[in-house]
């Protein structure tokens, strides 16, 4: 008996020491983000769909500059400078200006704040790899719950910058995945490498502003209690959107995973989507009709989550 406690404690020690090893290089991705600048080239799969797109990331005394390009399909370009967000559509000529929230995207994907991602995955270390000719670590997030997918991500040994990341659903099926073919770490990079390159394009631009303000939407009469395990409220504000004005906008994150609420008057709505749930590759999408408003959740999530969250939306007259 003693014998099995002993080895239960050493095995205990271990996965401790295990978990903290991934913590250790989830703070080096996060680091290595925010720190560092590159360019490089990284391709997106979902399903049966592919995108490749060209990165250009700059980190200096101003903050961080940024000019993302995608290189097949529609042409689209999309340049940050700070928080301000221009996303360039020359099809339709056509630039929509917006504010960066704290929804992340590859691959800048981890938060300051590590410790909510551990309360609710299992974070271990895996093999190392060759991803775009650099020795990278492996590292798995295993949800705790059904309420959020899992994710496994490799970082390059030398500077901890985020190489690739696939996402799980609960079948433990890869339903997305982006991954560097080509990268290029540090180094001087070229500033009229940030400059738009779509936009000679069109002499005349159709500018989207979406005028995001912070917003209490429990004063004009919406409630949204959250039943999620540790999805907090990160954003609550409102927004043109579609051509329709005073949309409320509220996002929700547990730290790796992020989950939008929309509430949109259905008078701006020339057509409806259809209520229930939707998909689309790693997103899942759930619409109902609420006191004259069209309510939508949006989320990177499993279907139970946004439908959950969107169940939780109540509307009082004020």
């Amino acid at each position: 008996m003693r014998i099995l406690a002993l080895l239960l404690l050493a095995l205990s020690v271990q996965t401790a020491r295990a978990d903290g090893d991934a913590l250790a290089w989830l703070q080096r991705i996060h680091v290595a983000t925010q720190k560092l600048s590159y360019t490089g080239t990284f391709v997106y799969r979902s399903g049966e769909q592919a995108e490749t797109s060209r990165i250009v990331h700059v980190v200096d005394h101003s903050g961080i500059r940024e000019r993302l390009e995608t290189l097949d399909g529609y042409p689209r370009e999309i340049v940050r400078n700070g928080d301000e967000v221009k996303c360039y559509l020359p099809d339709r000529m056509t630039v929509k200006v917006d504010k960066q929230t704290d929804h992340k995207i590859f691959p800048q994907l981890l938060p300051k704040n590590l410790q909510d991602i551990s309360e609710h995955y299992t974070l271990s270390t895996g093999e190392v790899e060759r991803i775009a000719g650099h020795d990278s670590q492996a590292i798995a997030l295993q949800p705790k719950d059904k309420l959020r997918y899992g994710r496994k991500l490799w970082a390059d040994q030398k500077t901890g910058m985020l190489l690739k990341s696939q996402t799980f659903d609960v079948e433990g099926e890869m339903i997305e995945q982006f991954a560097f073919t080509q990268i290029s770490i540090g180094g001087k990079i070229d500033y009229e490498e940030l400059k738009p390159r779509l936009l000679g394009k069109a002499r005349v631009w159709h500018i989207e502003n979406s005028g995001a303000v912070e917003a209490n939407l429990a004063a004009s009469g919406w409630t949204i209690n959250s039943q999620l395990p540790g999805f907090k409220k990160v954003t609550e504000m409102k927004r043109t959107q579609g051509g329709s004005k005073e949309v409320g906008h509220v996002i929700y994150s547990d730290g790796l995973a992020a989950v939008s609420v929309f509430i949109e008057p259905m008078a701006n709505k020339t057509s409806l989507p259809p209520a229930g749930l939707s998909r689309q590759g790693a997103i899942n999408i759930y619409s109902r009709q609420i006191a004259s408003h069209l309510v939508t959740v949006v989320g990177e999530t499993p279907a139970e989550s946004v439908k959950s969250l969107a169940e939780s939306v109540e509307y009082r007259k004020p």
